[in-house]
Formats: C-alpha cells, sequence, structure tokens
C-alpha cells in the first residue's frame, strides 16, 4: 500500500501591543489576543505557537519583553509565521523594526500585517513594511513632540501639575494643593538637622535604620543616593524649580540632566516649607 505522507501543520503565533495601561488600550490588548486565538485554532492547517503581548511603548525593542520571548522561540525554531494586527505593533523604532524584519526573513519566519495586508515573505511588500515603519516613527516622534510642548508650556504658564506632586513630607489634597504630611515631615527635619552637624550619607542612613524609619519607598534601608536627592529637594523649602530634566532622545526615552540646554522655571513660595533655610 502507498505511503501516508503526514503533511506538518504550519506553526502560527501572533503578536500584539498596547503602549499604555489605560483600560480602553488594556481592553483592546486582551481583544486582539482573543481574536487570534480564535483565528489560530479555527484553521485545521495550523498549530497554535502561541499569543505574545506587550503593554510597552514602541520605541525600543529591548523594553518588549514578549516580543523578545517570541524571537527567541522564532531563532528556536519554535515559529513558522506571525499574525499582527498592523507594522507599528512591531514598534516605532524604524532602524529596530527593518532589523527584525530582516532577521525574520532569514530564518525563513513569514509576518502577516492586518492593516496594511502585507506580508513579510513578498518581496513587494519590502518597500512598503519600510515606509510604514518610518511612519510609524514618525507619528511617534509627532506624538511625544506635543506633550512635550504641552509640559512645557505648563511650565511657562505655572499650571503645571509638577508644581502640586508631592514627594516625601507631603500630600496632595484634592483640590490640587501640597500640605505638610507631619509624621514624615520630622524625618525631613531631622536628615537637615543631622546633615547640617556634619553627618556623613551614610551615618545619617545608619541613625534612620536604628530608629525603624523607613524610606520612602518601604524599604529598610536610606540609600546615599535617596538621601542626596531629599537634601537637594528645594521643594522642602517651599519652592520648585521645574525642567530639572528632560527627554533628550525621543526613541529611548531617556531623561537626562537639564544643564542649561533648556530654560527652567523656578517658582518661589509654592508650598508651605518644611524646612527653613537661615
Amino acid at each position: 500500500p502507498p505511503k501516508k505522507i503526514e503533511v506538518r501543520r504550519i506553526r502560527v503565533a501572533a503578536y500584539c501591543r498596547v503602549s499604555k495601561s489605560q483600560d480602553k488600550q488594556v481592553n483592546s490588548l486582551q481583544a486582539q489576543a482573543g481574536y487570534y486565538m480564535k483565528l489560530i485554532h479555527s484553521r485545521c492547517d495550523w498549530e497554535y505557537a502561541g499569543i505574545y503581548a506587550d503593554q510597552a511603548s514602541g520605541r525600543c525593542n529591548k523594553k518588549m519583553s514578549q516580543f523578545q520571548k517570541m524571537m527567541g522561540a522564532c531563532r528556536g525554531g519554535l515559529i513558522d509565521l506571525i499574525l499582527t494586527k498592523s507594522v507599528s505593533r512591531f514598534g516605532r523604532n524604524t532602524l529596530e523594526m527593518l532589523i527584525a524584519f530582516n532577521e525574520l526573513k532569514a530564518i525563513g519566519i513569514n509576518v502577516l500585517f492586518d492593516v496594511e495586508k502585507l506580508s513579510l515573505k513578498d518581496s513587494k511588500s519590502t518597500l512598503m513594511l519600510t515606509i510604514y515603519s518610518a511612519l510609524a516613527q514618525g507619528e511617534s516622534e509627532t506624538r511625544s513632540f506635543n506633550i512635550r510642548w504641552g509640559i512645557r508650556k505648563g511650565f511657562k504658564d505655572g499650571t503645571s501639575g509638577f508644581l502640586s506632586r508631592a514627594c516625601y513630607g507631603y500630600r496632595t489634597t484634592e483640590d490640587g494643593n501640597l500640605v505638610i504630611f507631619a509624621e514624615e515631615a520630622e524625618v525631613v527635619r531631622k536628615i537637615f538637622r543631622w546633615r547640617y552637624d556634619g553627618d556623613s550619607l551614610r551615618t545619617i542612613s545608619k541613625k534612620l535604620k536604628q530608629r525603624g524609619i523607613k524610606a520612602p519607598r518601604g524599604g529598610h534601608t536610606w540609600s546615599p543616593e535617596t538621601l542626596r536627592k531629599l537634601l537637594a529637594n528645594e521643594k522642602y523649602s517651599g519652592d520648585v524649580l521645574l525642567q530639572k530634566t528632560f527627554v533628550e532622545h525621543v526613541l529611548n526615552g531617556k531623561q537626562v540632566k537639564n544643564n542649561g540646554q533648556l530654560t527652567r522655571f523656578f517658582v518661589h513660595d509654592n508650598n508651605p516649607a518644611i524646612v527653613v533655610m537661615d
């Protein structure tokens, strides 16, 4: 009798991503994942190879943990085809996206993009993928510019939410005013007093630990860096300096210290002082 030929099913995965943790976007992520899972299981010639879903910015795919996990599965020969909603789901950094596309093509993995109706294996799609990748990055840069413009306008107009942003020793009321939180404020005064008396940051940290006073985030030990930032915070004397840091490059989103590259805004008597400077 003739030998029975077994046809291996295509191992299909899906990749989904949203950039924010807002309920609307989280629901969108869940809807995408549910749609692709149902689609993959509906095909008898497909074998389910996983749903990879990120809730992360697309500016740097190294920070997209599920994307990296999916790429690892691809390199391990566990996936043949990836389904995704659009090119922008793969990220918003043109160079990183094109590197990922080229790697997937090199190891024989196809990607189908629903919105653009493109296939990674189709040679005619190569140019369009490059264009859509560039458009995704451009959209991200425009959005980032608008956000930064809004933040800086708030600094200039004195309407920035950073003015009422609470730090250790303060709380924000419902109407947006900063008020002193007595228990923490007393700790702040102790730290300033000890520093004024000549104690090192490590000595201050030791004194706080001996007294069982927890660090701002709940740790048992105050790090020298935490103490250094607290002692340098002008908010404890009632003032605020805005735009001490800024995002230098949109694609990495890294905050850098503002050493005069951009205008800084000083607001005197912004909030009640915890420490009175002589």
